[in-house]
């Protein structure tokens, strides 16, 4: 019996009327995400990133040479607002992590690419982030990890299409 176990259980009692499976459901979803990010958090943060600084860098390491995308490619990538991105990239460019070079294809525009501290950064980041992910689920089966990937995944695609 869980934490959420013990939330249902006095919900139960008080309101049996209600059907509190979905609540459950949330409820551990909500507690798994912050468990995930403060180990994930821990993670990044020895590399001096946070998920935002990580999640930029990771996007343009997994876009392949030349690492680099529009800054509008790169807002679309990481589903930010502009003003957000504009920020990320301004503190990454100031931290050396990343670079605006001409754009080959408009002479007006420019792309953001990864410096190569960036690149050596995020490589040896990407490493211990996929790392600790593992041994948070470690927990399952790799049989469970795929069932509650497949789960997730259905979950997820309802709010996404």
């Amino acid at each position: 019996m869980d934490h959420v176990d013990n939330i249902l259980k006095q919900w139960r009692q008080e309101r049996p009327d209600l059907d509190v499976v979905p609540m459950g459901t949330i409820g551990r979803v909500k507690r798994l995400n912050h468990t995930l990010m403060r180990a994930m958090e821990k993670t990044w943060a020895e590399y001096g990133l946070t998920d935002a600084s990580f999640d930029v860098l990771a996007t343009l390491r997994r876009e392949g040479e030349p690492y680099a995308l529009s800054p509008g490619d790169l807002m679309a990538s990481t589903m930010v607002t502009s003003g957000t991105m504009t920020h990320r990239i301004n503190q990454l460019e100031k931290a050396g992590l990343i670079e605006r070079v001409k754009n080959p294809n408009d002479g007006r525009g420019f792309l953001i690419s990864l410096s190569q501290r960036g690149f050596d950064l995020i490589d040896e980041a990407v490493a211990a982030h996929v790392e600790t992910q593992a041994q948070l689920v470690s927990g399952l089966s790799k049989e469970q990890q795929a069932q509650l990937d497949d789960l997730l995944k259905q979950f997820l695609a309802g709010f996404e299409h």
